[in-house]
């Protein structure tokens, strides 16, 4: 029986959420794997079981057990929402190992996890994106240059963070530069965005043996002004599957979904954010490790399109690593 790290906490502020998810992971994952859970926290590394944390020597990414042998792992799943997992840092600790894992690559990683880079570098694939402004520095840019830029109402958000926390929906000028002090203590550089009014819709994909599949689309309504930390995690919000859109809707947005994700080279699970505009799905972003818990996005969307979350992990691995089957 192969054994499987899941590796999950991390050092963001979605800690919590990356433990539930890596729950519903070691819970519905083939049968014929033995899965176990590896939390990476502020003081290490640490392999969780029966109530006991051992540390992992990340020497060889190995557990010694009490009876003198070493506990080494033949796959990784890295689901740790935000860094140092979904920004690629462990997927490139484990190529140095020479452990497989299931996951984009490094590359993929780091680029999807940056808002900025991310969108414009698919905005030169066709993808719609919103008019946006990079800071580099909080005091970069002039106020009115961004704001004749972007207009108001506007949002403000960390680039390299991987959850909702810093972000700010900006509808007073005089309301900006407290949104960008604190979108700057969540992250290293800042994009400030144009305001999409439209249907906001998500998206999950993986791939399987017969290639890229697209999942039937989630609608997200908000209880506030758009999809925060409240909204995803707190229930306010009503999350519709399959989204209310039009059949043109539905085509448009899981045919940019599979190109984000034949272009970007992702693998497993990602899930893409769009705002459907007039008829056209702008992207917002590209989430390589989205929210697993039993409740979330991804796997709504595949009980909708009739699809376990064993059977969805079978086809990943049945992709990926065709010589153990």
């Amino acid at each position: 029986m192969r054994k499987v790290a899941v590796i999950c906490g991390g050092l963001s502020s979605e800690y919590a959420i990356s433990l539930k998810s890596a729950t519903t992971i070691i819970t519905n994952f083939p049968l014929e794997y033995s899965c176990h859970r590896i939390i990476l926290n502020e003081q290490g590394w640490w392999l969780d079981e029966q109530g006991k944390q051992t540390p992992v020597d990340l020497n060889d990414f190995s557990v010694l057990q009490p009876d003198g042998t070493r506990l080494k792992f033949d796959l990784a799943v890295v689901y740790i929402h935000g860094y140092p997992g979904e920004d690629g840092k462990v997927q490139a600790y484990l190529d140095m190992q020479g452990i497989p894992y299931l996951n984009s690559n490094p590359l993929a990683s780091e680029l999807s996890f940056d808002k900025w880079f991310c969108n414009q570098f698919l905005k030169n694939f066709g993808i719609p994106v919103a008019d946006a402004v990079l800071y580099l520095t909080p005091d970069e840019h002039e106020t009115d240059d961004v704001l004749s830029q972007t207009g108001l109402p506007c949002f403000v958000k960390p680039c390299d963070s991987g959850s909702s926390f810093g972000v700010t929906m900006v509808k007073e000028k005089s309301d900006f530069e407290p949104a960008l002090d604190y979108a700057f203590r969540e992250g290293k550089t800042v994009v400030v965005e144009r305001y999409l009014k439209g249907t906001e819709v998500t998206c999950g994909a993986f791939r399987s043996p017969d290639g890229i599949v697209t999942l039937p689309p989630t609608e997200i309504v908000a209880e506030g002004d758009y999809f925060d930390f409240a909204a995803k995690y707190e229930g306010k919000s009503q999350e519709i599957t399959p989204a209310r859109i039009n059949e043109q809707e539905l085509t448009m947005v899981q045919a940019f979904t599979e190109k984000i994700y034949a272009t970007l080279r992702l693998r497993s699970l990602a899930r893409v954010d769009y705002i459907i505009v007039d008829g056209i799905p702008h992207l917002v972003e590209v989430n390589t490790t989205p929210g697993f818990s039993e409740a979330s996005l991804v796997p709504q969307q595949l009980a909708c399109a009739g699809i376990t979350i064993r059977s969805c992990f079978d086809r990943i691995l049945r992709a990926e690593y065709p010589q153990w089957y």
